[in-house]
């Protein structure tokens, strides 16, 4: 009993030593629960609205106010025309689009009747129907008081209008979603081990005793896995386009230029991985629980960006797979050209040349 003590109790100093193991042991759970507790919830707070009230009168006004003050809005912009309508949604940043009628105020003191528009973007189409449903509830709430008011009955019919997605499925969402994911995750753990199995296999030595340069290393160990991430990214548009029916309006040659530029930001950070792990074991959890968690919860795929806590939305801006979901939606879904996803493909290219100039210098350090 007291030989299998003292096993135990070295075994235990040897995790307490190790400090990879505790962080393993302590510190996934611990950003997993708060992953978990503050980003997965399907309440929306502060989504970004546009109004276009052609009269502005009493009713209208008094509606506007109302769904400001419900805590669910937030408005972006007043539309002058209906013609701003389209530009907008565009953007991005709109999520929904409240279209007063003409004379609203009046319409419902002579008729006893008016309609409202709700035109909502349905590329994601969850936010979309909820969206949606705070929005009627709300014009609901105001037509029952104002009724009671009048001592006369009200109705304000309320029509709805999805872009992008009228039929509201689901693969809309997930075929964009998942393309992102498997590049990244498949990209970069194809490469996460590339150097740390040429360490394994000892011919590490090889390459280092080549007239190579350290950046030529890498960019010809990148290269090969190019080609193959891309054929993986167009199995999954072909899947999508003919099984699931999911529509590419947008230009397919700048789709697949995006493509190539997210492949090699994600081929990028798994050599940046592999270049600081030390066995082939280590590169692939760090492929695996490092970036798995974080591209599917902070990346827009399964859940809104804007309704997780400030600090969370600060830091789904350092995950590339948030700005490529951005650019598939905008042109598959929207059909938008790159005019509009300038902003995007900056970010991707600079994100492509950190990890390659992070990845140079530690194999630099490596090569000492």
């Amino acid at each position: 009993m007291k030989r299998f003590l003292g096993f135990v109790k070295k075994e235990w100093y040897h995790i307490m030593r190790d400090k990879r193991t505790l962080l393993i042991l302590f510190g996934m759970p611990i950003a997993q629960i708060l992953l978990f507790g503050f980003a997965v919830t399907n309440e929306i707070k502060e989504a970004k609205i546009a109004i276009y009230d052609p009269s502005a009168d009493v009713a209208s006004r008094e509606l506007t106010r109302k769904l400001l003050a419900s805590g669910y809005f937030v408005l972006d912009r007043q539309l002058q025309s209906r013609d701003e309508i389209e530009p907008a949604f565009r953007s991005g940043d709109i999520k929904l689009v409240v279209a007063f009628p003409q004379a609203l105020d009046q319409s419902l003191n002579r008729e006893g009747r008016a309609e409202v528009q709700l035109i909502a973007d349905a590329t994601d189409p969850n936010t979309a129907n909820t969206l949606i449903a705070y929005t009627s509830q709300i014009i609901a709430d105001y037509q029952s008081q104002r009724a009671q008011q009048a001592g006369i009955p009200l109705q304000i019919d309320v029509s709805t209008r999805m872009k992008y997605n009228p039929q509201l499925k689901g693969v809309f969402l997930f075929v964009p979603g998942l393309i992102t994911i498997i590049l990244m995750l498949v990209s970069a753990m194809m490469t996460s081990i590339s150097i740390t199995r040429e360490k394994e296999m000892g011919t590490m030595e090889v390459l280092l005793v080549s007239p190579m340069q350290p950046a030529q290393i890498i960019l010809a160990k990148v290269t090969p896995y190019i080609l193959l991430a891309m054929i993986n990214a167009v199995l999954i548009l072909l899947l999508g386009y003919y099984v699931f029916g999911v529509p590419i309006v947008g230009s397919i040659p700048l789709l697949l230029l995006e493509g190539v530029i997210f492949v090699v930001a994600s081929l990028s950070l798994g050599i940046l991985i592999s270049t600081a792990a030390k066995t082939q074991q280590v590169a692939l959890l760090i492929s695996l629980m490092g970036l798995m968690l974080p591209t599917i919860i902070l990346s827009g795929f399964m859940f809104p960006i804007d309704n997780m806590p400030l600090a969370l939305q600060w830091i789904s801006n350092i995950i590339p797979a948030k700005w490529f979901i951005i650019i598939l939606k905008g042109i598959m879904l929207q059909g938008v050209g790159l005019e509009l996803l300038w902003k995007e493909t900056l970010i991707l290219l600079g994100f492509t040349v950190f990890f390659l100039a992070a990845s140079v210098k530690r194999f630099q350090v490596r090569l000492e």
